[in-house]
C-alpha cells in the first residue's frame, strides 16, 4: 500500500496519479487507489483545504503522486444577465450550496431540487460531466491555525475583526 502523509509544491513530474473526486479530495483520511491500481492510504494533515486538481503529494516510500480532479456529474447554469447568474449564485449560497465559479457561469453537483429552483428562476441549466473545484468559501475551507512561515493561512482572523482596517 502506498502511504501519503504529505502535500508538496508543485514537481515537474510525477511516479502515479490519484484521480478522486471533489468529495474523495475533501477528505483527510481515504482509501484509494492510484490510476495503475495500486492501493492508497491517504493520512492528510485535519482541517485543510480539499486537495486540489494538479496538487502533488509526498508518498512515504518517497514516490510523487499528483492529485487530479476526476469528472463528475454537475449542473453547469448560465443566465441572460449577470444579475440573473448573481440572484442564482445567491438562492444557491442561502441553500449553502458550494458553487465552481466561472466567468458568466455556476457548477454545482448535480440535484433534481436545485435544478427544478434554478430553472423556476430563469436560468439554463445544463446536466454535464466535468471535474468539479468549488471556493473554499469565505473562511478558507477548513480551521487552520497560522504557524511562523504559514502566511497563505494567515487569513482566518480578519473576517472577525469587525472595525479593524488592513
Amino acid at each position: 500500500m502506498l502511504v501519503i502523509h504529505s502535500r508538496i509544491a508543485p514537481q515537474a513530474a510525477a511516479d502515479a496519479e490519484l484521480e478522486l473526486t471533489f468529495e474523495a479530495r475533501s477528505k483527510s483520511r481515504l482509501r484509494c487507489f492510484t490510476t495503475a491500481g495500486e492501493e492508497v492510504g491517504l493520512f492528510l494533515e485535519r482541517g485543510q483545504p480539499a486537495l486540489a486538481d494538479g496538487e502533488f503529494l509526498l508518498a512515504k516510500d518517497g514516490r510523487i503522486v499528483r492529485v487530479r480532479a476526476k469528472a463528475e456529474p454537475l449542473l453547469h447554469v448560465t443566465c441572460v444577465s449577470p444579475f440573473e447568474l448573481m440572484r442564482a449564485a445567491y438562492h444557491l449560497g442561502n441553500r449553502h450550496v458550494a458553487l465552481q465559479l466561472g466567468d458568466g457561469w455556476l457548477r454545482l453537483p448535480d440535484d433534481y431540487v436545485l435544478k427544478a429552483m434554478l430553472e423556476q428562476l430563469g436560468a439554463t441549466v445544463e446536466a454535464i460531466q466535468a471535474p468539479y473545484q468549488p471556493e473554499h468559501g469565505a473562511y478558507g475551507g477548513g480551521h487552520h491555525h497560522s504557524h511562523h512561515g504559514d502566511e497563505e493561512f494567515n487569513y482566518g482572523p480578519r473576517l472577525h475583526q469587525f472595525g479593524v482596517r488592513k
